[in-house]
């Protein structure tokens, strides 16, 4: 099979340095991406060639403007390989251009696989979705939940109404905060205890237990700690560290060989840069911190929030799986009631999502609906969306993104690796790149 894989190469913050236009043939026999994703012209599957190059024009742009240094795209349609594209370097210094190949860190399009692992056990009859978590955590019995501030300043806690239950806990509803923005005090206290450097499971769950809820649980949705803690069920349900019990229950079967915790030393050279702007040198440059290295000294924990690294390939066999209803090349992963359950809308009638994994989404239409660690989009003219009915998604922090549109059969996956943004440039690549899909699929 031939790969639709333009790669460009640009230096951060000058010229265009190398541009490179090549097909990869995998004719091995034990390849199996070049099985999975036959590939397929635009018009075969129902998309316009000029739209597909415009998508892929819009792409290569981001790279041309010094927004990213690389950029990976692939878009798969009734099982076949419609559009599949790299720009850009994967490695700035040395001026390596991105290959099908390339590690991403993917942070927290780590949740939808750990909502598969809990939904396994799940099948299994571990849990009810009922179950308040204090049947398996006891040391959240005594969670306390945020009511306001005092008159000196301190926080007014109040006694939970009743435990979070496992529905809230895999629908971010439980009142859980994350540290990762928020200025309120449980939000401080996540960043002053470090929760998300916590040197073990065990450890994350005691800190987490001395910090209050940002609400009642039930009362709304907030983007939370709630996978990581997800993980940690995995692990006591199954018995084995969660990065085991994904390497046997998900990744093996799915053949997801390059996705992980960690990066081995002996494929290092194949995880690529990542990058931040700069405001001092006024444009994004590479990272150089041990926290984006994922070796394993490196790793406080497995983290089932956010601490998986993949690559695109194995990444479209995850989205392929669930597009398929739990399963993939024989292997079943989920009973597709279970898929159901993780793309059906569980929250309380009326409540609703503006945020999509990275950032708050823009403010058009109505909210996005949740399942279990998805995002949803269940009436996509009242959302002023593109997509199908019924399209779920989510994010990452480095910018990773994908969707899945079970409506039209297909599913897109993007691969960036940068954090913070060019204050003087607007950079748009989820919405650009689902406008752009749907423009090309023709009616």
């Amino acid at each position: 099979m031939k790969r639709n894989f333009t790669v460009s190469g640009r230096c951060m913050g000058g010229a265009l340095a190398v541009f490179l236009a090549s097909a990869f043939s995998n004719v091995a026999e034990s390849e199996p991406q070049a099985q999975l994703f036959p590939e397929t012209s635009a018009e075969s599957a129902g998309f316009s060639e000029q739209g597909l190059a415009a998508l892929d024009e819009r792409l290569a742009g981001y790279v041309e403007a010094g927004q990213v240094a690389g950029i990976e795209a692939m878009l798969v349609k009734n099982g076949e390989l419609v559009y599949s594209s790299a720009h850009g370097l994967r490695d700035v210094e040395e001026q390596v251009p991105l290959g099908e190949d390339t590690i991403y860190r993917i942070y927290s399009m780590t949740k939808p696989i750990t909502g598969v692992a809990l939904m396994q056990l799940y099948e299994q009859g571990k849990f009810h979705l009922s179950d308040p978590i204090t049947t398996y955590i006891p040391e959240f019995e005594n969670l306390m939940v945020l009511d306001g501030t005092n008159e000196d300043g301190s926080p007014k806690l109040v006694e939970m109404k009743g435990s979070p239950t496992m529905r809230d806990l895999m629908s971010h509803t439980a009142g859980f905060a994350y540290g990762l923005g928020g200025q309120d005090y449980a939000n401080e206290q996540f960043r002053e205890k470090q929760v998300l450097r916590s040197p073990d499971m065990q450890t994350m769950i005691d800190k987490v237990a001395e910090i209050p809820l940002l609400f009642q649980p039930g009362e709304r949705w907030s983007y939370s700690v709630a996978v990581d803690i997800q993980g940690y069920l995995v692990e006591q349900f199954s018995g084995m560290s969660l990065g085991d019990y994904l390497e046997s229950n998900v990744f093996a079967p799915l053949n997801m060989d390059d996705t992980g915790f960690y990066v081995a030393e002996a494929d290092y050279d194949r995880l690529a840069d990542i990058m931040y702007y700069s405001d001092e040198a006024g444009r994004f440059i590479p990272i150089d911190s041990e926290t984006v290295q994922f070796r394993k000294d490196t790793v406080p924990f497995e983290s089932g929030g956010g601490g998986l690294v993949s690559t695109i390939d194995d990444y479209a066999r995850f989205c392929q799986m669930m597009l398929n209803k739990g399963t993939l090349n024989g292997h079943r992963i989920l009973r597709p009631e279970s898929v159901d359950l993780m793309t059906l809308d569980q929250l309380p009638s009326g409540m609703g999502i503006s945020f999509d994994g990275t950032k708050r989404a823009p403010e058009e239409g109505e909210p996005h609906k949740f399942g279990f660690n998805f995002g949803l989009i269940t009436d996509p003219e009242a959302m002023n969306s593109p997509a199908g009915t019924g399209t779920y998604y989510w994010g990452g922090a480095a910018g990773t993104w994908f969707w899945i549109d079970p409506e039209n059969d297909l599913f897109f996956i993007g691969m960036i690796q940068r954090f913070g943004a060019d204050p003087e440039v607007s950079f748009e690549p989820r919405a650009d790149s689902m406008r752009l899909v749907y423009e090309a699929l023709q009616p």
